[in-house]
């Protein structure tokens, strides 16, 4: 989640929506080209808020006695892992080129809601936490996310869970208060330093866990008093004792956590976390996730041989961090934390909606630079929208093309916020805040072919969902386009090439951008290819002859994904 100093409010932070599902066209399943290896640092993430996705199964919709009375935007609007499951099943990821994907916390929510003067707000985003233990049941089942984990393997895809160490959710009349020794109630944080971002409540109301405590703390007795209704009380202390004994941790609220969190790897195969909050929790408390999370990970493979391959992965959310700062963040006050070594592969890099602005070759290069330098064995996810930020690259929707090129071909991995490549508004009148980010996916417009006539000469839906998919399928198969090492090769048209050398793995590649309209178009190779060797537009499907370091293509929508 964001965390923002400026208009820090609960609504502002967690915006929900009210609205129904709409159904999306039929996409036919497209096997990408897997020729490559998987690559963490070439991933391409889509991320999506499970409830604002699809509606697989209406008879969930409103449990634990939740109304339809939210403000705009800020209600359940039927989003859940039946529907995500048919998304995945029907090919739709596939043809994007997707091969992980990121789903906002599961667990159980608050089951009424909070006032914060903009109306009612439900916890549908995930980020209010009350049982850690239990799919919240506007979601689903536990035997649904096991589908959905299941699923999107069998695909290829990886899971990426969401994950909060930092805070519960909002106090509220309907909702049993947590102990004084696993939570704080103040002061609000100040973010100037290290203990105003951490040893401090986000917003006023957001009870903030005592991450930091190694005293013993019992069971809140309305989680324990949960669990007995349920009928496995006995099941899951029996499991935090076996869980203690075996780690030799004290039974302090951050270790409670750290084995909730573990397990949902340990029975379901979930391949990483996203962290969410990760500067307002101490950062060794990280390196201890990491290994209690590895242990899952190991224990589950250990179980289910021949599935899953690669190391568990985890990226940090850290508000502000930008890819120049390199390895370091600065925490308000000259103190710089290196969050790569407490237990994190990758950052998400907040530097993209600016850096966009840029021309191709400022961006790349830098990125490039970066990643091959200071940044080196490391990664970063980049994005051009997300569910809190309120300054997208192209919140009008102007320019989706352009929005493309510079997310999927950028140094680096990728992340696809659910309606990017289907031009998903991001600015809706009727709600505030972070809400207007929020909406619920746009199948309908997909399903229409919904003409535009914002931004130029305007552009059809469908034709900006072909535009996404072949960029992404591209992605997927050569890992040099995240991971590889960049270099311009021609100024007009635009021309660049990716070449990645590592670990016995080999591939390269060479991209053009704004090609001008031409029957056929010559593009440099840049030594990538040599004369005599025959490779093809994965854009226009055209093949062709090198010679002389340069192949003549029709290209069309002024873009070559060139590659053997």
């Amino acid at each position: 989640m964001k965390r923002s100093p400026i208009a820090l409010t609960l609504a502002l932070l967690f915006g929900a929506g009210m609205a129904a599902a709409a159904h999306a066209a039929p996409v036919a399943p497209v096997a990408p080209k897997a020729a490559k290896p998987f690559l963490w640092e070439n991933a391409t993430v889509y991320f999506l808020l499970t409830d604002r996705f699809s509606n697989g199964d209406r008879g969930n919709d409103l449990p634990y006695g939740r109304k339809a009375d939210a403000a705009p935007l800020r209600g359940y609007m039927g989003g859940d892992l039946k529907g995500l499951t048919a998304k995945i099943k029907s090919g739709y990821f596939d043809s994007l080129g997707v091969d992980v994907l990121w789903i906002t916390p599961p667990v159980e929510q608050l089951h009424g809601s909070t006032d914060e003067g903009t109306g009612k707000s439900y916890g549908f985003h995930g980020y209010w936490a009350r049982d850690w233990t239990a799919v919240d049941a506007s979601l689903g089942t536990e035997k649904d996310f096991k589908d959905f984990v299941d699923a999107a393997h069998a695909r290829g895809i990886r899971v990426l869970l969401d994950v909060v160490m930092n805070q519960i959710g909002p106090v509220t009349e309907a909702e049993p208060a947590w102990p004084a020794d696993w939570v704080r109630l103040d002061p609000v944080c100040q973010y100037k330093d290290v203990p105003t971002n951490v040893d401090c409540v986000l917003v006023k109301g957001l009870p903030d866990l005592l991450t930091g405590s190694d005293a013993a703390v019992a069971l809140p007795e309305a989680l324990a008093q949960k669990w007995k209704k349920e009928g496995r009380y006995e099941r899951e202390v029996k499991e935090l004792d076996e869980f203690f004994a075996r780690t030799g941790y004290p039974r302090a609220p951050r270790y409670h956590l750290m084995k909730w969190h573990a397990d949902w790897v340990r029975k379901y195969g979930i391949d990483g976390f996203r962290a969410d909050t990760v500067k307002h929790v101490q950062p060794a408390v990280w390196k201890e996730l990491r290994k209690v999370a590895d242990d899952a990970r190991a224990e589950w493979a250990g179980k289910h041989p021949g599935q899953g391959d690669g190391k568990f992965f985890m990226v940090a959310e850290v508000y502000g961090y930008n890819i120049a700062s390199g390895q370091h963040f600065d925490m308000g006050d000259g103190t710089k934390v290196n969050f790569y070594q407490n237990g994190f592969d990758g950052m998400i890099n907040f530097g993209l909606v600016h850096d966009a602005k840029q021309d191709y070759e400022s961006l790349f290069g830098k990125y490039g630079a970066a990643l091959q330098g200071p940044l080196a064995g490391y990664s970063v996810l980049n994005y051009t929208a997300s569910h809190d930020d309120g300054g997208p690259f192209d919140g009008a929707r102007a320019k989706p093309f352009e929005t493309a090129n510079k997310l999927l071909l950028a140094p680096g991995a990728a992340q696809i916020y659910y309606g990017d490549e289907t031009a998903r508004l991001l600015n809706i009148a009727d709600a505030q805040g972070d809400a207007k980010l929020r909406s619920f996916m746009n199948w309908d417009e997909l399903a229409k072919n919904v003409a535009r006539k914002d931004g130029g000469a305007g552009y059809r839906i469908a034709d900006v969902r072909a535009h996404w998919g072949k960029l992404g399928r591209f992605r997927r198969a050569h890992p040099a386009v995240g991971a590889g090492v960049h270099e311009k090769v021609a100024e007009r048209p635009y021309t660049f090439k990716r070449v990645y050398e590592k670990n016995g793995v080999s591939d390269k590649v060479v991209v053009a951008l704004d090609v001008p309209a031409a029957a056929r178009s010559t593009i440099k190779v840049g030594g990538a290819f040599a004369d005599g060797q025959k490779v093809k537009d994965y854009y226009s499907g055209a093949s062709a002859v090198v010679r002389n370091g340069e192949v003549t293509l029709p290209v069309k929508g002024g873009v070559a994904l060139i590659a053997p």
